[in-house]
C-alpha cells in the first residue's frame, strides 16, 4: 500500500514515516502544498494523511485537489479538535481524522479502517512490530511516533537529545538493522534542514555525537558498529 504523508513538522514526519515503513507501507512525505501540488497524488497513492496547518496553505487544500482527482482516502491530522475543523475536513470528502499529540497504534488502527472500507484493506505483513512506533536498542527506546528517544535506568526513563540529523541518522541505522551501510549510503540519504547535502566530514562528526548520546561508551560503541574499510552496522539484536 503506497501512502502520500504531507506533514510540515520535520520530527512528526520523520518518526510517522519511519513507523509507516516499518509497518509495511510505502511512504512519500513531503512538507508543504507545493510538493503536494507536484505529484499526482490521486493516480499513485492508495491513503493520503494530511496535517491541516502547512506553511504555504492548508491540508483542506490540498484535499479538495485530490478529490476532485480520484476518490483516494484522506485522513487529516489537526492539532485541534475543534468541530468546526472536523465538520470542515468530512465536509470536504475526508475519510477521518485524527487530533496530535496521537499514538501510533490508533493512527495505525484507523488507517486500516479507511483501507477497509476503501475496499483497499490489506493483512499485516510479517514481521511488522509488536509494539508499532517503538524501537528498542538496548535500553534505549525510540517513540517514532513522538520524535522522542529514551534510556531506561532503574525503571525510569531518562530523555536523550537529538538534533533532527541525528534523529534521521538514528532512524536510517534502525530501518537497515544488520545491513552494512556504507558511508556513501548515509550521505545519499542525510540532508540538512536547508536541503543542502551532509559532506564526509560532517558525517563523521554527526556519527560521533550520535555515539556520545546514545552509547554506554562512545570510545567502544556496542550500538553503532565501524566495519572497517566498508561503512557502520547495528545489529539485529
Amino acid at each position: 500500500m503506497r501512502v502520500f504523508l504531507l506533514e510540515d513538522d520535520e520530527a512528526i514526519g520523520t518518526g510517522l514515516k519511519y513507523s509507516l515503513e516499518k509497518e509495511g507501507y510505502e511512504c512519500t512525505l513531503v512538507k508543504t502544498a507545493a510538493e503536494a501540488a507536484a505529484l499526482r497524488v490521486a493516480e499513485n497513492f492508495d491513503l493520503c494523511i494530511l496535517d491541516i496547518n502547512l506553511p504555504d496553505g492548508s491540508g483542506y487544500e490540498v484535499c479538495k485537489r485530490i478529490k476532485l482527482d480520484g476518490d483516494v482516502p484522506v485522513i487529516f491530522l489537526t492539532a485541534a479538535d475543534a468541530e468546526v475543523n472536523v465538520v470542515m475536513g468530512l465536509e470536504l470528502g475526508a475519510d477521518d481524522y485524527i487530533c496530535k499529540p496521537f499514538r501510533i497504534n490508533e493512527l495505525m488502527a484507523r488507517i486500516k479502517t479507511v483501507l477497509r472500507r476503501a475496499g483497499k484493506g490489506r493483512e499485516k505483513p510479517a514481521g511488522a512490530p509488536a509494539e508499532p512506533g517503538v524501537e528498542k536498542l538496548g535500553d534505549l527506546r525510540i517513540y517514532t511516533n513522538e520524535a522522542k528517544v529514551v534510556r531506561e535506568r532503574d525503571g525510569a526513563e531518562e530523555s536523550i537529545e537529538l538534533t533532527a540529523l541525528e534523529y534521521r541518522l538514528l532512524l536510517s541505522f534502525c530501518n537497515n538493522r544488520g545491513i552494512v551501510l556504507s558511508r556513501n549510503r548515509l550521505l545519499s540519504d542525510m540532508w540538512d534542514v536547508d536541503g543542502d547535502f551532509v559532506n564526509d566530514n560532517t558525517l563523521t562528526v554527526y556519527i560521533k555525537r550520535l555515539r556520545d548520546k546514545i552509547e554506554a561508551d562512545p570510545a567502544d560503541p556496542k550500538i553503532i558498529r565501524t566495519v572497517r574499510g566498508m561503512g557502520y552496522i547495528l545489529d539485529k539484536e
